[in-house]
């Protein structure tokens, strides 16, 4: 039989792309989402995509009971968590939210999922490294005080993780801390669908570009790199999610070295905001409004990966090029705009 993984937050952005390449791989999977960060629109694209509609139920994490029962109604082997709130901004706004929302729903999947002897994957980012000194990071680059209460939580919750592996011997960890997801799946049918204001950097751009936002605000011109602008390592939505099929399959299939495992995910290239831009209307022969704005609260000056490690271990390697990913955002928005 299959194995039936759970994707909890799996109608958002990455949870819709992670579930396609699961179901693909030939796992069994079931969603679940609260829709406090998206609406139907991409779980509708998955299927889509599929030509079947995975079991969807509509939970919040945040409520014991309700875990309970999703665990007893399916026979799950293992959980990729995305359930979380995620805007770095909004978390130094409403850090008590951010606290509450993501560290609680993380608990209550931890605790039926080890009473189940389920293992778990964590969507970890690279907001743990905070302001780093070395770059680029590896797993062992040592953890910096989190620049956001959103990357707190990263931290807390990576550290409940581990811990929870060491006393409860019938569950395994993965986390996997990846860096700047961008792009759109490559039929049209799935990408990034913020509600409101984006607070990541391409919708912003594609929305600019279609006509639904007026201005671009590159946040800070002032960093010590090369341009001004930050650095990130940004990495295709569709190669993400295939590092999470080969972290849930190494968990699986019993090949873990260690019961908690720490893996970055990314492409190893930093690309600076005003880079991305210029790329964007290249690729796409589109002009953007922009302008400089004051730098971001939050916001770390330059980070991107090692990622060797999940090379190696995970045998995943990011293959899509920039321009790959710059065309498919912004073959996304225009499906959404009915072009």
């Amino acid at each position: 039989m299959a194995k039936q993984v759970l994707v909890s937050g799996g109608a958002g952005f990455i949870g819709s792309h992670v579930t396609v390449e699961l179901v693909q791989a030939g796992f069994d999977v079931v969603v679940a989402d609260n829709f406090s960060n998206c609406d139907k629109t991409c779980y509708e694209g998955v299927c889509k995509i599929l030509g079947c509609r995975p079991p969807l139920v509509e939970m919040d994490f945040c409520d014991l009971a309700a875990v309970e029962r999703l665990f007893a109604d399916y026979q799950i082997d293992a959980v990729i968590h995305f359930a979380a709130y995620k805007a770095v901004g909004e978390s130094v706004a409403e850090p008590i939210l951010y606290y509450k929302n993501n560290l609680l729903s993380f608990l209550n999947l931890l605790e039926v999922a080890r009473r189940k002897g389920c293992n778990v994957l964590f969507s970890s980012s690279a907001t743990v490294y905070g302001e780093t000194d070395v770059l680029p990071v590896t797993e062992q680059s040592p953890r910096q005080p989190a620049t956001s209460p959103y990357g707190n939580t990263k931290q807390i919750c990576e550290d409940i993780l581990r811990d929870s592996v060491k006393a409860y011997p019938g569950i395994k960890g993965i986390a996997l801390r990846y860096f700047n997801p961008i792009g759109a799946h490559p039929s049209a049918l799935i990408g990034e669908l913020p509600r409101g204001v984006p607070n990541n950097l391409v919708p912003f751009i594609t929305q600019t570009a279609i006509g639904k936002r007026e201005c671009l605000s590159i946040f800070g011109n002032d960093y010590p790199t090369p341009d001004g602008t930050c650095q990130r390592d940004y990495i295709d939505i569709v190669d993400l999610a295939r590092a999470h099929v080969c972290a849930v399959a190494r968990m699986l299939d019993g090949k873990m070295e260690e019961p908690y495992e720490i893996y970055n995910v990314g492409t190893g290239r930093p690309i600076s905001v005003l880079e991305l831009v210029n790329a964007f209307e290249k690729v796409n022969g589109v002009k953007l409004n922009w302008k400089y704005a004051p730098r971001r609260p939050g916001d770390v000056t330059a980070i991107w990966a090692d990622p060797t490690l999940a090379n190696e271990k995970l045998g995943w390697k990011a293959t899509r090029t920039v321009e790959e990913t710059l065309a498919s955002a912004w073959a996304w928005e225009k499906h959404l705009a009915g072009e």
